[in-house]
């Protein structure tokens, strides 16, 4: 018999063998089972619109001169005059440029075209993308490093030893979306924001005092955003965005850590101290979100009742003197017509 012949028949004869132990070839999965199993990370690299944003953000027709300029000067140790100080610890220069702005947003649409899933970017924002998880965390951690990091060392230099880690997304402000945005804190270390877009009216950017400090809800500056510009702030400073009034406002933000800095002892005593305020808040910086006198120096609304239950600010011990009274005159506060928790604290009246 042909040795050809005799192979085929043992394989034949081998598979009826296995087949009567019960043996059965395994299925391959098909390609909608495979897909489940990837990240919309993973899903989004053949739907990619320009590639060149996964691999590298510092292209020279991307980041501007004055830019690199304002890099190469921290590299050697000093602050360049393009770097702006637009209020006591806000600074801001020009990063990207139009032709980034316009790649960059134009990647998002993309995404948000493809129907794969997305993640609010962090608990105040509804609408914005968070751009690590669909792909750019190392494009962003190169321009971190390279360009963010140098300037921030010299701005502030007990947060900025290193930063070893980011949290990066877009946020979207429109009329009928998301607005603005309520008075708060970043959960970041140093904070760079740039705006990607023109076309809007309003939507600034309002800045108060730092967390913990007597001046905290103070108002200190009334920053105005310009396409290409990026921010530059600690986390623990008080901001809030205005209502846009017209258009779309789209940003960059890059909340910045440092697991060192947050691991010392420094931080651990600012985050426990809190001063005693001083004196009434301005009416700019108050947060329905946090400020349990919020009512007194704004009228609630039906979306300012939602938190109302929830405020913490200031805490007992940081209380200004007319804080009792001014407790009196909010309806939604401990004393008026719904109590609050007693872990949010009291403010006696004199």
């Amino acid at each position: 018999m042909h040795p050809a012949a005799v192979r085929s028949i043992s394989s034949t004869a081998l598979l009826v063998l296995l087949s009567l132990s019960g043996w059965k070839r395994s299925k391959q999965p098909s390609r909608t089972a495979r897909n489940e199993t990837l990240t919309p990370e993973e899903r989004y690299v053949p739907l990619r619109r320009d590639p060149r944003l996964f691999t590298s953000l510092l292209r020279d027709e991307w980041i501007t001169e004055e830019a690199r300029a304002v890099t190469a000067a921290a590299w050697e140790g000093y602050l360049h005059d393009a770097v702006v100080r637009e209020s006591a610890g806000v600074y801001s220069f020009e990063l990207f440029s139009k032709a980034f702005c316009e790649t960059f947003l134009a990647e998002v649409d993309n995404y948000d075209a493809s129907g794969l899933p997305v993640r609010r970017p962090n608990s105040m924002n509804n609408y914005g993308l968070i751009v690590n998880e669909i792909g750019m965390r190392d494009a962003i951690t190169q321009l971190q490093q390279e360009i963010l990091w140098p300037v921030a060392r010299l701005l502030f230099p007990l947060q900025s030893t290193q930063f070893d880690a980011h949290h990066s997304f877009i946020v979207r402000y429109k009329s009928d979306e998301d607005p603005g945005l309520d008075m708060h804190t970043d959960d970041s270390d140093v904070t760079f924001n740039a705006c990607l877009n023109s076309n809007f009216t309003g939507a600034g950017l309002t800045f108060c005092g730092d967390a913990g400090t007597s001046r905290h809800r103070k108002l200190a500056f009334r920053y105005r955003h310009e396409m290409g510009r990026v921010v530059i702030h600690l986390g623990t400073k008080r901001h809030g965005a205005d209502d846009i009034k017209s258009g779309e406002r789209r940003n960059l933000i890059i909340w910045n850590h440092n697991h060192r800095w947050r691991a010392s002892r420094t931080y651990r005593r600012r985050r426990e101290r809190y001063a005693t305020e001083a004196g009434e808040p301005d009416t700019e910086c108050v947060s329905y979100t946090h400020d349990r006198d919020y009512g007194a120096f704004k009228p609630h609304t039906d979306k300012t009742r939602e938190h109302a239950h929830r405020p913490w600010c200031p805490p007992e011990q940081a209380c200004y003197d007319t804080m009792g009274e001014r407790l009196l005159e909010d309806e939604y506060s401990y004393y008026g017509g719904r109590p609050r928790r007693r872990s949010q604290g009291m403010c006696p009246a004199t």
